[in-house]
C-alpha cells in the first residue's frame, strides 16, 4: 500500500505531523506500508506559493499584522475556492506529475491549503486514490481546511470538530481520533531522573524547557534572560530551533551553570521527560507534545491567529497558562513550583488529549474501507 502525506514547510508543525503519521503507520503495518512526502505548495511553482516556507517564516517573525490580515482576508469558502482555482489552473500538470510518480492508494494531508488542489487533480483527470485530510489545528479553523470532497476528515479536538462541522463538512465524513503526535511521546519510557542524567543535567532541580517553534520565533532572548535572572534555583533547558543567530546570542549571554542552549533537536521527547513545565508559544505541534507527555505548559504568544484558539484551549482544560507578559510568566512558574498546583494540573492532564492521535489515524488509514488490511 502507497500513501503519500501532502503538506507545506510553513513552519515546523505540518511536516511533524506528517512524520508522526508515517512513523505510526509503520508501527501499526509491521512496515509494509510505504510512505513518500510532497510540500504541494512548492511543487506549484506559483509565485508566492513556491517560496511559502520562507516567507512564513518572516512573516511569522517580523510582519505578523500582514499575516494575520492575509488569513482574515482569505477566510471564507468562496475566497479559498476562487485563489484554489486559479493556482490549480497555474500548477495542475506539475501536480499530476508528482502524484503519479508515487502512484499512492492513499492521499493525506496535513496542511489546510493543499485540499482542494489535491481535489482538483483527483477528479480532472479521474484518479482512483483515496484523499483524506488531518487537521492540525485545535480550535482556530480556517476556512481551508474544509473541503467537503475529502474521502475523510480526522479532527484533534472537539473544539476543531465543531468549527470544520460549521464550515460545513458533513458529519459522516468527520472523526475524532487526536493530534498526531510522533508515537515516541507516548510510548517514551523515560523516568524525569533517567532523562536528566541522559542529558547531562541536574537531576536535582525544578527544571523548564523554553522552546519557541522550529524557527525559533518570539522573544526567546529575553525570555530566557529574565528566567534566568529570576528563577536561580530553576534549570532551563533552551531549544532554539533553527535560529543559529538566537542559539549564539544565548550562548554568549546566558552565565547560568544550570541553563543549558541546545539548537535544533530530535530528541524533545527526552527534553520534555526531564522537564517539569514547558514553555512554548501556541503552536499546536509542541503544545501537543507537551500534553501527550503530562508536561504543563505555559505559553508566550499565538503566532498568527489560528494559534490564538490554542490558547483558549489550554485555558479552557486548566492544563497550563497563558503567559502574555513576563510577570504573568513569574506567577505561573511560581504557581507551579508548589507541589500541590503542580499535581492537579498534571491529573487534569490524564483525560485532556488521546496520547496516541498518531496510532488512532494509522489504525482508521490502514481499515479496509481505505485499501489496507484491519488491524
Amino acid at each position: 500500500m502507497n500513501i503519500l502525506l501532502v503538506f507545506s514547510e510553513t513552519g515546523a508543525g505540518h511536516r511533524s505531523a506528517a512524520v508522526a503519521i508515517s512513523a505510526a503507520l509503520h508501527d501499526a503495518s509491521g512496515g509494509t506500508v510505504k510512505c513518500e512526502f510532497l510540500d504541494i505548495l512548492q511543487t506549484t511553482g506559483f509565485p508566492l506559493l513556491r517560496d511559502a516556507p520562507g516567507i512564513y517564516d518572516q512573516f511569522s517573525t517580523r510582519l505578523l499584522p500582514f499575516y494575520n490580515l492575509l488569513f482574515r482576508l482569505t477566510n471564507g469558502s468562496w475566497q479559498i475556492n476562487q485563489l484554489s482555482r486559479l493556482v490549480f489552473w497555474w500548477s495542475q500538470f506539475q501536480l499530476v506529475r508528482a502524484i503519479l510518480t508515487t502512484r499512492p492508494h492513499l492521499v493525506v494531508s496535513t496542511h489546510p491549503l493543499v485540499q482542494r488542489l489535491v481535489n482538483g487533480v483527483r477528479q480532472t483527470y479521474d484518479l482512483s486514490f483515496r484523499f483524506v485530510t488531518v487537521v492540525t489545528d485545535l480550535a482556530t479553523i480556517h476556512a481551508a481546511w474544509c473541503d467537503p470532497d475529502v474521502d475523510q476528515c480526522l479532527v484533534p479536538t472537539n473544539e476543531a470538530g465543531g468549527a470544520i462541522r460549521r464550515l460545513g463538512m458533513p458529519p459522516h465524513k468527520m472523526q475524532f481520533t487526536g493530534f498526531p503526535v510522533h508515537p515516541k511521546f507516548a510510548r517514551s519510557v523515560h523516568t524525569q531522573v533517567s532523562a536528566r542524567r541522559e542529558l547531562g543535567v541536574a537531576e536535582d532541580v525544578f527544571t523548564i524547557l523554553v522552546t519557541s517553534g522550529g524557527v525559533g520565533s518570539g522573544r526567546m532572548d529575553e525570555l530566557v534572560l529574565d528566567l534566568e535572572q529570576r528563577g536561580a534555583d530553576q534549570q532551563l533547558l533552551v531549544v532554539t530551533g533553527k535560529n543559529r543567530a538566537l542559539y549564539e546570542k544565548l550562548r554568549l549571554r546566558c552565565r547560568g551553570a544550570r541553563t543549558h542552549i541546545y539548537g535544533f533537536v530530535d530528541n524533545m521527547d527526552v527534553l520534555m521527560a526531564a522537564s517539569d513545565i514547558v514553555i512554548t508559544k501556541a503552536g499546536p505541534g509542541t503544545l501537543m507534545e507537551a500534553l501527550v507527555m503530562r508536561r504543563p505548559v505555559l505559553l508566550t504568544t499565538a503566532v498568527g491567529l489560528q494559534e490564538e484558539g490554542n490558547i483558549d484551549f489550554v485555558k479552557a482544560h486548566q492544563v497550563g497558562f497563558s503567559c502574555p507578559t513576563m510577570e504573568r510568566m513569574m506567577e505561573a512558574v511560581q504557581a507551579l513550583t508548589d507541589r500541590q498546583r503542580y499535581a492537579e494540573t498534571v491529573a487534569r492532564l490524564a483525560d485532556a488529549v488521546p496520547r496516541d492521535g498518531a496510532a488512532q489515524i494509522a489504525r482508521m488509514l490502514l481499515g479496509p474501507e481505505w485499501g489496507g488490511k484491519s488491524q
